[in-house]
C-alpha cells in the first residue's frame, strides 16, 4: 500500500467542519499495521450531540418542505459522486477497517445501489384512502419522523449508513450520524459525498467519536427515531434510553447455524460454510459460527473444511492473494484469542493450527472447533471473528433443534438437496432470515433484513419491503367532508 498522509477529520455541524467542543481527539489506524495512523478524528461527547441537534431543529422544516423529487435526485447525485471516488474509497476503506480489496470493492459498489434504490422510494412512498360515507372522505398521509439519530457498525462503514441514511433522507428527516470510531473516515466520506450530490448542510449532522457519542444520540430526547446496528449489549442499552415514547430499530448480534443433512454434496458444502465463517474475517452478524452435521457425513465434511481452510491466506487486505484480513481492532484480536482459549479449556477439539501471528497486525488465524456441545461458551456467545464451532446431529430433527438452541435469530442455512426437509427447516427456524443452499451471510438490498429474538427488537425491517419506509415516516389519518 502506498504512502499517505493521515486524515485530519471533523464533526459536521450546521453546514460547517468542525472539531469537538473539547478539543478532544482519537486515532484511526491501519489494523494490518496498526502504527500506521489512518486519521485523526474529533472525540465528540454530549455538547457536540447537543449542538448537533440545535442545528437539524433549525433544518428540519426547510428540508422536510423539500419536494421528494428533489430529495430523490440528491441521493441519485450522491450515488453518482461515491462512484467516482469507487477507487479512492476502496484502498480507504481497506486501510482503516482491514477487508480485503475484493471485499472492500464489493461493499464500494454496493452502497451506491443502496442510495438509488432509496431515491425511488422518495417518490414512491404514499399514503392510502379509505371507504367513507358518501361526499367524505378518509385518507392518509406520510409525514417525517423528524430527526433520526443512525448509529452504525464497522464491519460494513458504508453499506450499513447507506441503508439508513438513505430512506431517512429520502423521507424528509433530517439525520444526526454517529458513525463506528473504529471506521471515521468511511463515515466522513460517506457524508461528503451526500453534500457533494446537493444534501442541504443542517439536513445532516456527523458526530464521530466513541460510546459516549453513541449514548448521547439515544438519549437527547428530540431525536425522534433511532437506528441502530452493532452489538446486542449496546442494542439493549440503547433501547432502554430511547425509552415508550420514541422510535427505535435495533439489529444486533448473531450466533448462526448452518445444518448440513446426509444428502448434500461434501465439497459444495464445505465451501459454502468456509465462505460463510470466515468471509470478514468471521465479522458479520450474519456470519456461520456453528455447523450442525448429522452423522453420516459429519467426518468427511470436517476433513472437507479444514482442507480449504488450510488454502485461506491471513494478511493485509491490500495483498492480492490474501483471502482473510486482519480484524478490525485490538479489541477484536483479545476477544478471538480470549474464546480459542475458553474453547479449549472447556473441551472441544482445535482442529486447526493455534499460533499468534507475529507481524503486529490484528491477525487472526481460522478456528475450527469439533466435539462442541450447546452448554459451551463458543456454542453460546457470539465472537465476531473467525472462529466455527461444529456440532454433530443424529438427524434433521436433531439438528433443527440444536439451530433453535441460541438466544439469538438472526440467520441459519440448511444445505440439502431434500426440498421437504429445507422447507420444514424454513418453517421451523427461529430466525429472521433462512438461507437455503446458500451461505447463512449474503442478502439481496431489496429483500427485508432483521432477525428474531435477541437479535433484534423485531420493530421495523431494514433495508426494503413494506415496514422499511415506515419507520422513517409518521402516518397521518385524514376525514375531510366538504363545508357546505
Amino acid at each position: 500500500m502506498t504512502e499517505h498522509t493521515p486524515v485530519i477529520g471533523a464533526n459536521h455541524i450546521d453546514g460547517q467542519w468542525i472539531p469537538a467542543a473539547s478539543g478532544a481527539t482519537f486515532d484511526s489506524v491501519d489494523p494490518a499495521d496498526p502504527s500506521r495512523v489512518v486519521g485523526t478524528f474529533p472525540d465528540s461527547g454530549a455538547d457536540d450531540v447537543r449542538a448537533a441537534v440545535d442545528a437539524l431543529e433549525k433544518s428540519a422544516p426547510e428540508w422536510a418542505a423539500t419536494p421528494p423529487e428533489r430529495r430523490a435526485r440528491i441521493l441519485e447525485a450522491a450515488a453518482a459522486e461515491l462512484e467516482s471516488r469507487a477507487p479512492q474509497l476502496v484502498e480507504e476503506m481497506v486501510r482503516e477497517e482491514g477487508k480485503t480489496r475484493a471485499e472492500a470493492t464489493m461493499e464500494v459498489s454496493r452502497t451506491p445501489m443502496n442510495l438509488r434504490f432509496y431515491a425511488a422510494e422518495a417518490v414512491r412512498a404514499g399514503g392510502s384512502t379509505y371507504p367513507a360515507t358518501p361526499g367524505s372522505m378518509v385518507y392518509t398521509v406520510r409525514e417525517p419522523v423528524g430527526c433520526v439519530g443512525a448509529i452504525t457498525p464497522w464491519n460494513f462503514p458504508l453499506n450499513i449508513p447507506s441503508r439508513k441514511l438513505g430512506p431517512a433522507l429520502a423521507a424528509g428527516n433530517t439525520v444526526l450520524f454517529k458513525p463506528s470510531e473504529i471506521t471515521p473516515l468511511m463515515g466522513q466520506r460517506l457524508v461528503e459525498a451526500l453534500l457533494a450530490g446537493g444534501l442541504p448542510g443542517g439536513a445532516i449532522a456527523l458526530v464521530q467519536g466513541g460510546g459516549a457519542a453513541g449514548a448521547a444520540v439515544a438519549a437527547d430526547e428530540r431525536v425522534d427515531a433511532v437506528t441502530f446496528t452493532g452489538s446486542t449489549d449496546v442494542g439493549h442499552a440503547i433501547h432502554r434510553q430511547v425509552g415508550p415514547q420514541r422510535r427505535v430499530q435495533l439489529e444486533m448480534g448473531g450466533k448462526n447455524p448452518t445444518v448440513v443433512l446426509g444428502d448434500a454434496d461434501i465439497e459444495t458444502a464445505a465451501a459454502t460454510v468456509v465462505k460463510g465463517a470466515f468471509g470478514l474475517s468471521g465479522q458479520a452478524c450474519t456470519g456461520t459460527s456453528r455447523l450442525i452435521v448429522v452423522d453420516e457425513i459429519h467426518d468427511a465434511l470436517v476433513d472437507a473444511v479444514l482442507a480449504r481452510v488450510e488454502k485461506l491466506v491471513v494478511g493485509a487486505g491490500v495483498d492480492a492473494d490474501v483471502t482473510v484480513g486482519p480484524l478490525a481492532s485490538a479489541a477484536q484480536l483479545r476477544k478471538y484469542r480470549e474464546y480459542v482459549e475458553i474453547g479449549v479449556a472447556e473441551g472441544a477439539v482445535l482442529r486447526t493450527p493455534r499460533v499468534d501471528d507475529e507481524r503486529g497486525g490484528y491477525f487472526a488465524l481460522p478456528a475450527v472447533f469439533t466435539d462442541a456441545t450447546p452448554d459451551m461458551r463458543i456454542v453460546r456467545e457470539e465472537i465476531f471473528g473467525p472462529v466455527l464451532a461444529v456440532q454433530r446431529a443424529r438427524d434433521h430433527a436433531e439438528a433443527l433443534e440444536l439451530a433453535n438452541a441460541t438466544r439469538f435469530g438472526m440467520s441459519a442455512a440448511i444445505l440439502t438437496r431434500d426440498l421437504q426437509r429445507a422447507m420444514e427447516f424454513a418453517s421451523a427456524s427461529q430466525t429472521g432470515l433462512v438461507k437455503i443452499n446458500q451461505p447463512t451471510t449474503g442478502m439481496a438490498m431489496n429483500a427485508p433484513f432483521g432477525g428474531y429474538k435477541a437479535s433484534s427488537t423485531q420493530t421495523f425491517k431494514e433495508q426494503a419491503g413494506a415496514s422499511m419506509m415506515q419507520f422513517y415516516q409518521s402516518e397521518k389519518t385524514i376525514y375531510l367532508t366538504p363545508a357546505g
